[in-house]
């Protein structure tokens, strides 16, 4: 206990010395011509927790409802769970203005999701498929449970609003648009959920929106910043069968999600 007490003291003695916390009381203000560079570079690293955002036909409802009065049902939707994944990148930033910049954020990034399929289009498949109606437990959680493993190269270009400096920080405000890669889409697979293979298209559109803080320290600028993604156009391949219990009713498959990252310049 003694030694934390030594420490804590010695940081605090530290800060008060040098006056280099950033939200201290009367700041010397590091990195003071930072900004005024017409071009600067850092990287980044963060997480990620990427969603889907689904839309349905109504030939998909209407077939629910008639569906959920003969066998088994759970809930009504594709219920999807999403695992946090990791980001990286780099950061190119160019001055225009001495409040807006055009930042270009190259990078990758890996998300999970976790689909789950409503019983009764199970139930329905394998009754029409295999002529079982009351397939297994195992049989049943295979089918109605899909996997989305993806890896992204990620190319955003954005805008970048910052708010006058005080002290060592500077909120800001940024947004644009980006193209997404999927390294693991099966884009070009024959193959379909039916064979067990999930296709996504290759490339993807998004819109992004977000904010951060930028923090001046002696040596570096750090920034924490969080962001939306969201696709702007379907993203789903379908499969041959237009009657497929995984594809056939979805009007509309789109990624969003939220990226927490923090930047090192």
């Amino acid at each position: 206990m003694k030694k934390l007490y030594i420490l804590l003291f010695f940081i605090l003695g530290t800060i008060s010395s040098f006056a280099q916390w950033p939200f201290g009381k009367n700041p010397i203000l590091n990195k003071e011509d930072w900004d005024k560079q017409r071009v600067h570079w850092g990287y980044y690293l963060g997480f990620n927790s990427m969603n889907y955002q689904i839309s349905y036909t109504e030939d998909y409802h209407n077939q629910i409802h008639d569906l959920a009065t003969k066998y088994p049902h759970d809930f009504t939707e594709i219920q999807v769970h999403s695992s946090t994944g990791f980001n990286v990148g780099l950061v190119g930033n160019l001055r225009l203005f001495e409040y807006l910049d055009l930042r270009f954020e190259p990078g990758l990034f890996h998300a999970k999701r976790t689909l789950t399929y409503p019983k009764v289009l199970i139930y329905n498949y394998y009754k029409q498929e295999h002529g079982n109606t009351l397939p297994k437990d195992q049989e049943i959680r295979n089918s109605s449970i899909k996997e989305v493993n993806s890896t992204y190269i990620h190319f955003p270009l954005l805008l970048k609003f910052s708010a006058l400096r005080t002290g060592n920080i500077r909120p800001y405000l940024i947004g644009g648009v980006s193209m997404d890669l999927d390294l693991g889409s099966n884009s070009n697979s024959a193959k379909d959920n039916y064979e067990g293979v999930w296709r996504m298209k290759k490339w993807t559109a998004n819109y992004e929106i977000g904010a951060g803080i930028d923090i001046y320290f002696h040596y570096f600028k750090f920034t924490p910043a969080i962001k939306g993604i969201f696709g702007l156009g379907d993203e789903l391949i379908r499969d041959n069968s237009v009657n497929s219990p995984w594809t056939g009713g979805i009007k509309s498959m789109k990624k969003r999600g939220v990226f927490l990252s923090f930047t090192f310049h």
